[in-house]
């Protein structure tokens, strides 16, 4: 077998091919003519295979994801290297050394199918663990914070990275207007137009869980827990202008990078960290360890090594493996918990409820989303039921007929946290510029320079009543940060 460049496959002349049939198993016998009442004469209706090829042309696509539509992906393994059961029972960290497959999709966040890899743009990071406990799958970005904190701003948002209803393009102003409007947004808009905010690939950047999530262990103690993941690749960025000339060339960059890099057998890996807060230790910190725009400093909260996450293995069919996953955050195991992160809340359902309309009512059925482990659930028919349940007497629970039973040993402890109020309200009691602030002193000239000129190249064309917000809430996070962006929106202007 040959594989050329661009990893199509080829077999030799003297491969015996298998027979072509149809749907139902039959063989076909002719496959490049329409059978037809005479050499010009119509069709005939029982030319099914063509009906069959047809009908099924026109059911091949299913609908985009509305967020995260364009990615790759890949298998692989996760592997222990640390021992951290003191704060956790789930299996997949039960011993150092042990191995379990996995599931990875990255992603742009505001492009459909047939955008470009190579925008400025945050990365969807999607991770399925396929554990001896079930799915754990953990959904996050190539960035540890995002633009809201608040799920019910999270429509409002993407519609502003989407389409003008009315002009069908992009809009500046529509972004620009949304992010002055919600100052917690400020942590994310230094991360996106900062270098990291276009990767060379995926290779080449981060991933974390963002949200705060919870370990609990068999004594029945609750951690915090953030989760995060270091390539080992180092990190690589395009810059606005190099970025242009990629697009120009080549339209599906970071995917070509990672399935060549797979083929070739230099196995993309990641050193996976989390950061541990003791459970109470959520009521004493000066910020709120569940607001998805906020970072835990690390010299309060260090890196504490895990494991190594390993990609392996491309997909043989992209639609089949990559379009159908389906990852949610409410796939958890016993052990991994949620967190009071209100995005996090709305997520549980939102992931899940978008996967039983995009793709159908028993999509975890399908290969790529089904666990390693047997399944019994009550769940009830519905369309493209992948499965033929035996026997029907046990169809509803509790029963008496040898139903599955529930699992009381697996039970969750409670949430102790009593909280504040503050905390659940998204517009009061937040600091927005303290944390945006150091990170952009963070960077050096250099760097500092080019963030100053993405930020005008994006505010191009924005009303001018709308830059002035935004420079205000850069001149709360730095007044230097204020200067840079007004300096290289007037050298634009020229």
């Amino acid at each position: 077998m040959e594989i050329l460049p661009e990893g199509i496959r080829t077999v030799s002349d003297e491969t015996i091919a298998p027979t072509l049939t149809s749907t139902a198993g039959a063989p076909i016998p002719d496959n490049q003519n329409s059978k037809s009442a005479g050499p010009h004469g119509p069709l005939l209706l029982e030319n099914y295979q063509l009906l069959e090829k047809l009908a099924h042309q026109n059911r091949e696509r299913i609908p985009e994801r509305v967020v995260h539509a364009k990615g790759s992906g890949a298998y692989g393994t996760f592997t222990v290297t640390k021992d951290i059961t003191r704060y956790t029972r789930a299996s997949i960290f039960g011993e150092i050394g042990k191995q379990t497959e996995m599931l990875a999709r990255f992603s742009t966040v505001a492009g459909e199918r047939g955008a470009a890899d190579a925008e400025r743009d945050v990365r969807g990071f999607a991770l399925k663990f396929y554990t001896d406990e079930g799915n754990w799958d953990l959904v996050g970005n190539n960035t540890p914070v995002f633009f809201i904190r608040d799920p019910m701003k999270f429509p409002d948002f993407i519609r502003t990275q989407k389409r003008h209803p009315r002009t069908n393009m992009r809009s500046a102003t529509a972004m620009w207007d949304f992010w002055s409007l919600s100052p917690e947004s400020l942590h994310q808009v230094t991360i996106l137009f900062s270098d990291r905010g276009l990767p060379q690939g995926y290779r080449h950047m981060n991933g974390y869980g963002s949200h705060t999530y919870s370990f609990w262990n068999n004594d029945g103690e609750r951690f915090w827990v953030k989760f995060h993941f270091k390539t080992q690749q180092g990190h690589r960025h395009w810059t606005n202008e190099e970025a242009a000339e990629i697009v120009g060339q080549n339209r599906e960059s970071a995917q070509a990078d990672l399935y060549g890099s797979i083929e070739a057998g230099a196995f993309p890996r990641w050193t996976v960290y989390v950061q541990i807060m003791p459970e109470a230790d959520a009521e004493t910190q000066s910020f709120d360890p569940f607001d998805l725009t906020k970072v835990w400093p690390h010299a309060d909260f260090p890196l504490v090594e895990v494991g190594v996450m390993e990609l392996n293995r491309n997909p043989e069919h992209y639609f089949a493996e990559m379009e159908q996953a389906s990852f949610s955050p409410s796939n958890v195991v016993p052990g991994i918990g949620y967190s009071p992160d209100k995005v996090l809340q709305g997520r549980l359902f939102a992931y899940a409820d978008a996967h039983r309309y995009r793709v159908g009512t028993h999509y975890e059925a399908l290969p790529v989303n089904r666990p390693k482990v047997a399944v019994h659930s009550y769940h009830a028919d519905g369309p493209m039921r992948f499965d033929a349940p035996r026997g029907t007497d046990a169809y509803y629970e509790p029963n008496s007929f040898g139903g599955p039973v529930e699992a009381p040993s697996t039970q969750e402890p409670p949430l102790r946290l009593t909280g504040n109020a503050a905390y659940y309200n998204h517009r009061d009691g937040n600091d927005d510029y303290t944390q945006p602030g150091v990170l952009f002193r963070m960077f050096d000239e250099g760097q500092r320079s080019r963030f100053f000129r993405n930020i005008a190249a994006a505010m191009q064309g924005v009303p001018t009543q709308i830059v002035e917000r935004q420079l205000g809430h850069f001149a709360k996070a730095d007044p230097a940060w204020a200067e840079g962006v007004r300096a290289a929106l007037a050298e634009a202007a020229r």
